[in-house]
């Protein structure tokens, strides 16, 4: 008896949804490098200055972003353990959502900047992120994609989640203290 192949699955249902990523971190980025600063913070609402709110922000992002992993693993079936798919779905809207006014404060105060490589590993990263939030979502509903398509990406945008993190909060925390 021979095992019947399994057809191989194509990447161009992934051409769209990685183009328009490309396209969304080309643009954040050239936007933030040609638009001039303001040089100050919108909408802090209840912290004490920018930079902490852009911590804080972050963090709770990050926290959601662990549960993200977690709550894919036992989707995929990697931890015996059931979370439902629901907790996967409102804490990566809620994860975006804190991250929102982060970017518009990065793009709107600050612009894309790359004197201090910190700063611009910063920079380039959280265009890398919004690029491949871009692709996961618009890759979700095709059902003909290969199989690895929604753990890479999720994968990046994790990664890329945690390198923003280091190179903002986690400097904030420990350059500056933990304010609020």
């Amino acid at each position: 008896m021979t095992a019947v192949p399994q057809p191989s699955r194509s990447l161009t249902p992934l051409l769209v949804p990685l183009l328009a990523g490309g396209l969304a971190a080309l643009a954040l980025g050239v936007y933030g490098r040609v638009h001039t600063p303001t040089g100050f913070a919108v909408g802090v609402a209840g912290f004490s200055a920018a930079l902490p709110m852009k911590a804080w922000l972050t963090t709770g992002a990050f926290v959601l972003a662990i549960v993200q992993v977690v709550s894919a693993l036992s989707m995929w079936g990697r931890l015996g353990i059931t979370i439902p798919p629901a907790v996967h779905r409102w804490s990566g809207r809620l994860a975006f959502l804190l991250t929102i006014p982060v970017a518009f404060h990065c793009l709107y105060a600050l612009g894309l900047q790359y004197d201090v490589p910190r700063v611009l590993a910063h920079s380039l990263l959280g265009c890398f992120f919004y690029g491949v939030f871009t692709a996961k979502m618009l890759a979700l509903p095709k059902r003909d994609a290969p199989g690895w398509t929604l753990p890479v990406l999720g994968g990046l945008a994790f990664t890329a989640l945690i390198g923003i993190w280091l190179t903002s909060s986690f400097w904030f925390f420990t350059a500056i203290g933990l304010k609020v």
